[in-house]
C-alpha cells in the first residue's frame, strides 16, 4: 500500500520528488515503531492512540515542530488515501492536530553582497568558471528553484525574447524573463560548452564531464561561493538566492502579484512572506531618517 500511495503522490498529486522521498522515510519509521512497540506489522491496523504515541515519542526526542508537522501531514495524506481506497474503515488521523508554526522569515543576501559576488573575479577560467557563474546568475536573476534549474534544456532558452521556459511544481510550465547581461552569459557559456565538451545531452547546465547537474552538486557550488567572505547569512543555499531575488524585487517596488508569477507560486499567501523583510527595511529607514524616531 505504501508503494501505491507513493505512486499516487507522484502521478496524480504531482508531489515533488523530495516530498515523496520524505514521506517514504516517515512511513518506514512509523512502520518500524509499530513493529517494535506494538508488534504490529500492518499499517492498516494502526489506530489513533498508536499514531499519537509515535508522534509523542518524536516530540520527546526534541524533533523540530516543522519536521513533526510534516510527519503528521504524511500520516493524514496516507490514511486519507487508504480510506478512500477502502483499505481502512475509518481514518485514524482525523483527531490529529498539527503544531502551530511560527512565521519564519526567509534568509536573503544583501544586494551589495550579491553584486560583489557576481562582479568578483573569483570564478575559474574556462568552462568551469562560466558554468559556476551561470548557476549563480540564473538562481538570483530569475528566482527559479533548484529542481527547475537542473531541468533547463538549451531549447528552453529564447535568445530573441530574452526568456527562459522552466518546469515548476506539478509539472507546470512558466516563462520567466531574463536580463540582457544574463542572456549574453548564457550564449557565451553554450559556445564554450560545445567547444570543450562532447556531450550529447541537451540540458543547459552540465558537470565538468558533461553529465546533467544533480542537486547536491549545485548546493555545494552555491555554498562554496557564498561562503567566500561574501555574506554573513547563516544558510547558504540555492533557495537563499531565490529569497534574495524576491526580496530585492519587492524592495525596488515590484508588485506582489508579479513576484508571485515569477516565482511560480500557486497562491499569493506563499509570496506574502517577503513583505516582512521589506517592512523590516522600511522600519530601519524610518528610524534613521525620522526626527522623532
Amino acid at each position: 500500500m505504501v508503494a501505491k500511495f507513493l505512486l499516487y503522490l507522484e502521478y496524480e498529486k504531482r508531489f515533488s520528488k523530495h516530498t515523496i522521498k520524505s514521506y517514504q522515510v516517515d512511513l518506514k519509521q512509523f512502520s518500524l515503531y509499530l513493529e517494535n512497540v506494538y508488534e504490529l506489522n500492518e499499517l492498516t491496523l494502526a489506530n489513533y492512540q498508536m499514531l499519537r504515541s509515535w508522534l509523542l515519542s518524536l516530540a520527546g526526542n526534541e524533533l523540530k515542530p516543522r519536521s513533526l508537522a510534516r510527519k503528521i501531514a504524511c500520516l493524514k495524506s496516507f490514511y486519507k488515501f487508504l480510506h478512500k481506497q477502502g483499505h481502512v474503515s475509518a481514518n485514524p488521523t482525523l483527531k490529529l492536530k498539527t503544531p502551530k508554526l511560527g512565521k519564519r522569515l526567509p534568509d536573503y543576501v544583501e544586494e551589495k553582497d550579491i553584486n560583489g559576488l557576481l562582479e568578483n573575479p573569483i570564478f575559474p577560467e574556462g568552462f568551469t568558471g562560466l558554468r559556476d557563474k551561470l548557476i549563480l546568475e540564473l538562481l538570483y536573476g530569475t528566482g527559479i528553484r533548484l529542481s527547475e534549474l537542473i531541468g533547463i534544456k538549451e531549447q528552453d532558452y529564447n535568445k530573441h525574447d530574452h526568456t527562459l521556459k522552466v518546469l515548476g511544481k506539478g509539472n507546470k510550465e512558466r516563462i520567466v524573463p531574463i536580463h540582457k547581461t544574463l542572456s549574453k552569459l548564457i550564449e557565451e557559456y553554450i559556445l564554450n560548452k560545445k567547444s570543450q565538451l562532447e556531450s550529447s545531452l541537451d540540458f543547459l547546465l552540465v558537470t565538468d564531464k558533461g553529465l546533467q547537474l544533480y542537486p547536491m552538486y549545485v548546493q555545494r557550488k552555491v555554498k562554496f561561493y557564498l561562503a567566500n567572505d561574501i555574506t554573513t547569512v547563516e544558510k547558504k543555499s540555492p533557495h537563499v538566492l531565490r529569497h534574495s531575488f524576491a526580496t530585492h524585487l519587492l524592495n525596488h517596488g515590484a508588485e506582489l502579484n508579479a513576484i508571485k508569477d515569477l516565482l511560480g507560486h500557486s497562491s499569493l499567501a506563499a509570496t506574502q512572506v517577503y513583505t516582512h523583510n521589506s517592512l523590516e527595511k522600511l522600519k530601519q529607514v524610518f528610524e534613521k531618517a525620522h526626527p522623532k524616531a
